[in-house]
């Protein structure tokens, strides 16, 4: 038994990559608590194995007193220099036991921890494997179809689709190849737990990675991305290269890089805009297809109220509101649409506020009488805007005021206390306490504030 299981280990070592040793003290640990419950559970036993032959000795730890009260437990002295000749009172010496058919035990113990050990070998191999690939993009067939959850075949492991990961209306069938994006792995008591989507919008993005080498080569970037799944995706793309078109890279000739991506994605349309670092210009961009005529923006608070020509409100919009959702997601911007031509009209008639700097020189461009009412509000909203971040700014000076100051009195008092002859050092140093403690307060005070 000892030659052929050390050579089942030396394989098991070699093939799965478990350490011999691992298995050596697991299987130590294992053997003490079969001798406990088949012999002896008060026994104070130690089991060792040779790590060359795989033989296996059982000793009892027991302790060297004068007169012995537990055999079990105890040893005199006599007997137990008998084993180690330099044994002391108060010592554990180990006695050699050799418990009937305790071989029996070990052999089916040390099969059942090796099985084991290589199982946990294998899950643990499995995660690590798949956590590397955490959210990128893998390959797989549905293996069946169990109440709408989908589970890929991905070799050695099944990942699942849950249904809020499928994409709305796509249809399934096992035996189905599908691209996923590897959305969570979790380590379970059962192994690995692989969480896949077709509904995330990073799927879009690691399908672009595939499909457009100049990302993957730096010349173009993705900046953000907004998607509603099955429907359509919108992403805003930039060039790090003045001689590449980031658009053109990801349409590809003839649209046949986005055309793969679509098809995969079962029709799903992909509108694809430019970036800009000028926000207007990039909110703008953001509601393409539609064509727009003024953008004004509160930057601090991040609205925008964009005009479009009446013929263009409704592709502006979207389906129930899609596209500018979408935008709105895209830019992490609130948008609001007008028609261009009843946004002035509205505006007089009082249905409309002003509320964005920029919006009475444009209206008056168009010869527009603005309401004194209107105008007034506005100006009391513009003055109660600037007040509220003037105070902003000065709470954020006064706070920064009240730092330095409690650093230089800090400083002061340490430059003190080295100055000071050493008979006085012990008072200051009282007194530094009673500083410090005093500057506590109040901080504490400020901040209660």
């Amino acid at each position: 038994m000892e030659k052929d299981f050390i050579k089942a280990l030396n394989d098991i070592e070699q093939d799965k990559g478990i350490s011999k040793e691992i298995i050596f003290d697991a299987l130590e640990k294992a053997l003490v608590k079969s001798y406990e419950k088949n012999y002896d559970d008060n026994a104070n036993v130690n089991v060792t194995m040779d790590r060359e032959t795989g033989e296996i000795n059982v000793y009892a730890m027991k302790v060297v007193v004068d007169t012995v009260e537990d055999p079990y437990l105890q040893i005199n002295l006599d007997q137990a220099r008998k084993i180690l000749p330099t044994a002391q009172f108060g010592e554990e010496v180990p006695v050699k036991v050799v418990p009937k058919n305790f071989g029996r035990i070990a052999a089916q113990t040390a099969r059942n921890m090796v099985v084991q050990k290589i199982k946990d070998a294998e899950r643990e191999v499995i995660y690590d494997e798949f956590k590397d690939r955490e959210r990128e993009i893998i390959t797989g067939n549905i293996r069946r179809i169990d109440h709408g959850i989908l589970y890929i075949d991905l070799g050695r492991i099944e990942g699942i689709v849950p249904l809020g990961e499928q994409i709305p209306g796509e249809k399934y069938e096992p035996g189905q190849r599908l691209k996923l994006f590897i959305k969570e792995v979790k380590n379970t008591t059962k192994g690995a737990q692989v969480i896949l989507s077709r509904a995330d919008k990073d799927l879009v993005t690691r399908l672009l990675e595939l499909e457009v080498p100049e990302i993957n080569e730096g010349l173009v970037e993705i900046y953000s991305i907004a998607r509603e799944a099955g429907s359509r995706t919108k992403l805003a793309v930039f060039s790090n290269d003045e001689s590449v078109d980031p658009v053109g890279a990801c349409v590809g000739f003839k649209g046949q890089r986005v055309k793969t991506i679509v098809d995969e994605l079962g029709g799903e349309k992909l509108d694809i805009i430019v970036w800009s670092s000028d926000v207007e210009l990039f909110l703008s961009n953001a509601l393409s297809p539609a064509d727009v005529v003024k953008v004004f923006t509160d930057k601090r608070n991040k609205l925008a109220r964009i005009l479009v020509a009446e013929d263009q409100l409704s592709l502006a919009i979207g389906k129930e509101g899609q596209n500018v959702r979408l935008a709105a997601k895209l830019t992490n911007w609130k948008i609001d649409i007008k028609g261009n031509e009843k946004y002035p009209e509205e505006i007089e008639s009082g249905e409309l506020a002003l509320e964005f700097e920029g919006e009475i020189d444009y209206l008056e461009s168009l010869g527009v009488v603005i309401p004194q009412e209107t105008l007034e509000s506005f100006e009391e909203k513009q003055n109660s805007k600037e007040k509220k971040e003037s105070e902003d700014v000065l709470d954020n000076e006064i706070a920064l005021d009240e730092e330095d100051v409690d650093d230089h009195q800090g400083d002061l008092l340490m430059e003190e206390s080295e100055n000071l002859p050493d008979e006085e050092q012990e008072d200051q140093d009282d007194f530094d306490e009673e500083q410090k403690e005093v500057l506590d307060n109040g901080q504490e005070d400020l901040e209660t504030e």
